[in-house]
C-alpha cells in the first residue's frame, strides 16, 4: 500500500531535533514532525488504518529518533511516551502492513512472536493470582454471616431477607435492626406496676385466686398478635397443711411423755411432700445436712440414726437435706434460717427471727404420685410413687425456735465453720433432750393450668424456642414469680409489636405461664411428660424467668454448656443496670477475667429449668441478678413482698427488671432468628475433659486391679473429633441452602438429648443425663464409686445420694457396669453428632 502522509501545515514547519515516527502494526507508521496535528485527526487516521488492514494486527509502538531516513529504531516499548504524549502532536506517517513475505514483515512477526512467548507465562500467572484473590475475598465476605464459625461473630444471618410487615415500609431486618426494634417496643411497657399488681394476688396452686389469674393471663395473651393461645390442664397430687390438725413440735421427757409444745409461729408454713406421721428422738445439730456433714458427726461420735436433725437453710435444697438425713437413718428433720446465711446490711431489710421458710422435700420434679407419666384427667396410672418421696417427716421452723433448741444441746462444740449467728445460742453437736415432731399434711388431687401463646416461625415452625415463668406462689411471691410473670407478659407484648412491624422469626416462639412451680416444677414437668416424644425432637432451648431478680450486684446463669458462648455474646449487648456506660459483660469481667467462672453454674435440681435438660434433653438456662455476698432473705416466705424487694434493690427494681427483659429478649431473637442455631456443641468436650481430670487421680488404683478408664478417653476423643468435623462441614457449606441448614440445625439442637442415657429406664431413672442427672449411670456416681478405692462408703461425701449402698466398698462388677453406661452414652453422642451412619468411624 502506498505510504500516506498528511500534508504539512503551512503555518508551521517541522520541529528541529525532535522528529519522531511511530510504527503501527506491520508497517503503518505515524510520523511526528511536531506540526500540532489535532487529536480528532489522529483518531480518524487510526480508524482508517484499522479498516484498511486485511487482517487483525497487533500494535507495537517503536520510538524512532532523527529524520525520516537513516534513523535507528528503539526495539523496546515506550509506555511512558504513550501514556504522556507531548503537548503538540507531530506530523505522522501512516503506512500499510508489510507483506508477510517481505523482510520487514518477517522481522516484525518474529519480534512479536518472541515477545509473546516471553510474556505468556507471566500473563497466565497474573490471571490465576487475580482469580484466586477475587475468589478468596468473595468467599470470606460471603461467610461473614455464619454464626458457627467462631465466637467473635455477632451477626444474625444478615443475608436473610425478611418480608416487610403490613404496616412497615422496610425490607431486610438485620441484627442491628432487630435489636433497635426490640428495645424500642420494650420501653413502652410498665414492668414495675405489673410486678406490684401480681404480687398482691392470691396465687397458691389450686386456689380460686390462681384460677382467676389464669383467666386474666389467657385474656392478656389473646389480645396480642399471637398465632395460637391455649390452656393445658393437669390433675396432680399436691400436699397442703391440715388446718384442723396443724403440725406440732413438743419436748419429750425422759419417760417418753410429751412435754411443753414449742411454738410454730405460722401453721401455714410446711414442707410439701413430707412424710406424714410422728417422729421422736434426741436432737442433733447437723450444719447444712449434707452427706459430709452427717459423716463428720459420725467421726465425732455423734450418731445421726434414730435422731431428729436440726439443719440450717442453704447450700443444698430442702429435698437434698431430707434425703441425706434419711440415708443416714435419721428419724426427722427440722430446717431453720440462720442469720449467718442471711446477713443484714445497715440499709437493707432482713428476715425476722419469727419467720420460717417454705420448701418442698420431693427429690425430683413433677407430680410424685405419677412418676414418669403425665397427670391428665381420667388417665389410669400404675400404683407407684416417686422414689424421691421421703419416708421421714420434715418441718420448717423459725430462727427463734431454733435458738431455743440449740440452748438445750449438750455434747462437743461444733467446728468453727459450723458456728452460726444466733445470739446467746452455743452451737454444740448434741445430742440434746428428746423431741416429738408431728406432721399432718394432707394430699389433694388438684387441677393446675399451664397457659401457652405461640408466634409461628417462618422457615422452621416445627422447632420451638420456649420461654416460661412460674405463675403460682406460696405467699406474695414478688421475687419468686411476680417478676417472672410480669417480664413474660411484657416480652409477649413486645414480640407481638415486632411482628406487626416486620419481624418474622425463623423458628416458633412459645411463651408459657406455668402452674404448680412451688411444689417442684409440677406444671412444666407434667407438660414434658405428656409430650416428651414430641418435645425432644422440636424444643430447641428453654429460657426460665424464675428468680430472675434477687438483687442487683452480680449476674449468675445456671445453664447447659451449649449456651455459654451465646450468653457471653448477649452479655456484651446489654447495659448494666447499676454501672452506667458498662455492659453486663464488662461488669462481670472487671472483677474476674475468667468471666464464665464468675457467671456460669450448672443447673441444680431445684431449678425450674432442670427437668428440661436432665429429663427431656433440652438445653436450658435460668439466670438471676443477685446481691454480692448476701442472698435474698425473703424467698419462700410471707415477707417476699413488692415493698421488701424494692427496698433490697434500693429502688432499682425497674432498671434491673428491664435488664432481665433485654437479656431474655435478645436471647430469644438470636435463637429464633439465626439461620444456624448458636449452640456451641464443642463445649461438652471440655466438660468431659474436666471430669476425666478428677478420675485420673485414681488411675493407679484402678490399674492395680486390672481396670482402666481408656474406654472413656476414647469416647471423649471421638466426640471431640465429631464436633470438629461438624464445625468444618458447616463452615464450608452454603448458608443459603435451606435443606442443608435445617439438617445441621437438627443435629445441633439434639446434642443435649444425646447425653440422656439410652441404657436406663425413664421410669426408674427419670433424670438420665449423664452429667446433670441422678443415678448410677451418671459420671458423678462413677466418681463417687471410684473414691471408695481409698475409703469406705461411709466416709465418701455424696455416696449416699449417688446410690452407693451404705456399708459396701468398691465393687468391680458395679464399676464395670457404670463405666459401660457412661462410655456408650458418650460414644452414642459422638456417633449421632457425626451424622449419617456411613460417616461414623467405628474403630472404637
Amino acid at each position: 500500500m502506498p505510504e500516506l502522509r498528511p500534508p504539512a501545515r503551512a503555518d508551521k514547519g517541522p520541529s528541529q531535533g525532535s522528529h519522531k515516527r511511530f510504527i503501527i502494526g506491520g508497517g503503518i507508521s505515524l510520523q511526528d514532525s511536531g506540526g500540532g496535528t489535532s487529536m480528532e485527526r489522529l483518531w480518524g487516521l487510526l480508524q482508517g488504518a484499522k479498516r484498511l488492514s486485511p487482517r487483525p494486527s497487533q500494535t507495537i509502538y517503536k520510538h524512532v529518533e532523527g529524520t525520516q531516513q537513516g534513523c535507528p529504531e528503539e526495539e523496546e516499548e515506550e509506555e511512558e511516551e504513550v501514556a504522556k504524549p507531548p503537548g503538540h502532536f507531530c506530523p505522522m506517517e501512516l503506512r500499510g502492513p508489510e507483506p508477510l513475505g517481505s523482510p520487514a514483515g518477517r522481522q516484525n512477526l518474529g519480534l512479536w512472536t518472541a515477545a509473546g512467548r516471553r510474556a505468556a507465562p507471566y500473563l497466565v500467572l497474573t490471571a490465576l493470582l487475580i482469580f484466586t484473590g477475587a475468589f478468596l475475598l468473595g468467599y470470606v465476605a460471603f461467610r461473614g454471616s455464619c454464626q458457627a464459625c467462631g465466637n467473635d461473630v455477632m451477626v444474625v444471618s444478615e443475608d436473610v431477607n425478611y418480608g416487610p410487615g403490613p404496616n412497615s415500609h422496610q425490607g431486610t431486618l438485620y441484627w442491628s435492626d432487630l435489636q433497635a426494634l426490640f428495645l424500642r417496643h420494650l420501653g413502652e411497657g410498665s414492668l414495675e406496676n405489673a410486678i406490684r399488681q401480681t404480687s398482691l394476688r392470691d396465687r397458691v396452686a389450686g386456689s380460686a385466686g390462681m384460677a382467676a389469674l389464669a383467666r386474666d393471663i389467657h385474656a392478656a395473651l389473646s389480645r396480642q398478635k399471637l398465632d395460637h393461645v391455649w390452656t393445658d390442664t393437669h390433675y396432680v397430687g399436691l400436699q397442703y397443711p391440715d388446718r384442723a390438725h396443724p403440725n406440732t413440735l413438743h419436748w419429750v421427757d425422759a419417760a417418753g411423755r410429751l412435754g411443753e409444745q414449742l411454738p410454730l409461729e405460722d401453721p401455714d408454713v410446711y414442707c410439701p411432700y413430707s412424710a406424714t406421721g410422728n417422729a421422736t428422738g434426741e436432737l442433733v445439730y447437723a450444719h447444712y445436712g449434707r452427706p459430709e456433714d452427717l459423716q463428720h458427726l459420725r467421726t465425732r461420735g455423734v450418731e445421726p440414726a434414730g435422731r431428729l436433725l436440726l439443719v440450717r437453710l442453704g447450700v443444698i435444697s430442702f429435698a437434698q437435706k431430707v434425703a441425706s438425713a434419711q440415708d443416714f437413718g435419721a428419724g426427722g428433720v427440722l430446717i431453720y434460717p440462720d442469720p449467718a446465711d442471711f446477713p443484714q446490711g445497715p440499709h437493707k431489710p432482713g428476715l425476722s427471727g419469727n419467720r420460717a421458710v417454705y420448701g418442698h422435700v420431693h427429690l425430683g420434679t413433677g407430680d410424685p404420685y405419677t412418676p414418669g407419666f403425665p397427670s391428665f384427667n381420667q388417665t389410669q396410672f400404675p400404683p407407684v410413687q416417686s422414689s424421691g418421696l421421703p419416708s421421714i417427716p420434715a418441718q420448717p421452723i423459725s430462727a427463734d425456735v431454733a435458738s431455743l433448741l440449740l440452748r438445750k444441746l449438750a455434747g462437743a462444740e461444733a467446728p468453727q465453720e459450723w458456728q452460726g449467728q444466733l445470739s446467746g445460742s452455743p452451737y454444740r453437736l448434741g445430742p440434746g433432750p428428746g423431741l416429738h415432731l408431728g406432721v399432718n399434711n394432707r394430699r389433694a388431687s388438684t387441677p393446675i393450668s399451664n397457659i401457652f401463646g405461640c408466634i409461628e416461625g417462618r422457615s422452621e415452625p416445627d422447632h420451638y424456642v420456649v420461654i416460661g415463668a412460674q405463675r403460682d406462689a406460696w405467699g406474695p411471691g414478688a421475687a419468686k414469680s411476680a417478676v417472672g410473670t410480669a417480664i413474660l407478659l411484657e416480652l409477649v407484648r413486645t414480640f407481638s409489636s415486632m411482628v406487626s412491624n416486620g419481624f418474622q422469626p425463623r423458628r416458633s416462639l412459645l411463651f408459657i405461664s406455668w402452674d404448680g412451680g412451688d411444689f417442684g416444677s409440677v406444671g412444666s414437668t407434667e407438660w414434658l411428660e405428656g409430650y416428651l416424644s414430641l418435645l425432644h425432637l422440636k424444643a430447641v432451648v428453654y429460657v426460665s424467668l424464675d428468680n430472675a431478680v434477687l438483687g442487683d450486684d452480680k449476674f449468675h446463669a445456671k445453664t447447659s454448656p451449649l449456651l455459654i458462648s451465646l450468653i457471653e455474646n448477649i452479655l456484651k449487648q446489654v447495659e448494666s443496670p447499676n454501672h452506667s456506660g458498662q455492659t453486663l459483660y464488662e461488669q462481670v469481667a472487671f472483677s474476674n477475667h475468667s468471666w464464665d467462672a464468675e457467671v456460669i453454674q450448672p443447673l441444680p435440681m431445684d431449678s425450674s429449668a432442670y427437668s428440661f435438660t436432665a429429663f427431656a434433653g433440652v438445653p436450658a438456662i435460668e439466670f438471676s441478678f443477685v446481691e454480692d455476698g448476701q442472698v435474698y432473705p425473703f424467698l419462700h416466705t410471707k415477707d417476699d413482698t413488692y415493698e421488701n424487694l424494692h427496698k433490697v434493690l434500693r429502688g432499682r427494681l425497674p432498671a434491673v427488671a428491664q435488664a432481665v427483659a433485654q437479656f431474655a429478649g435478645q436471647l430469644l431473637i438470636r435463637l429464633s432468628h439465626d439461620h444456624l442455631l448458636p449452640l456451641d456443641f464443642g463445649r461438652y468436650g471440655d466438660v468431659v475433659l474436666r471430669h476425666i481430670g478428677s478420675l485420673n487421680e485414681f488411675s493407679g488404683d484402678l490399674k492395680a486391679r486390672g481396670l482402666t478408664l481408656q474406654w472413656v478417653y476414647s469416647a471423649r476423643g471421638d466426640y471431640i473429633r465429631a464436633a470438629e468435623k461438624l464445625r468444618k462441614e458447616i463452615y464450608s457449606s452454603e448458608e443459603s441452602d435451606e435443606r442443608l441448614t435445617r439438617m445441621y440445625n437438627v443435629r445441633i439442637m439434639r446434642v443435649e438429648y444425646y447425653f440422656l442415657s439410652q441404657y436406663v429406664s425413664p421410669a426408674d431413672s427419670p433424670f438420665r443425663h449423664i452429667f446433670l442427672g441422678r443415678g448410677d449411670h451418671t459420671l458423678g456416681a462413677l466418681l463417687n464409686h471410684v473414691r471408695l478405692l481409698r475409703s469406705s462408703s461411709s466416709e465418701t461425701p455424696g455416696a449416699a445420694t449417688s446410690g452407693v449402698a451404705p456399708g459396701l466398698g468398691f465393687q468391680e462388677s458395679r464399676f464395670r457396669r457404670q463405666l459401660a453406661l457412661l462410655t456408650w452414652t458418650l460414644q452414642g453422642a459422638a456417633n449421632a453428632l457425626s451424622g449419617d451412619v456411613w460417616n461414623i468411624d467405628n474403630n472404637f
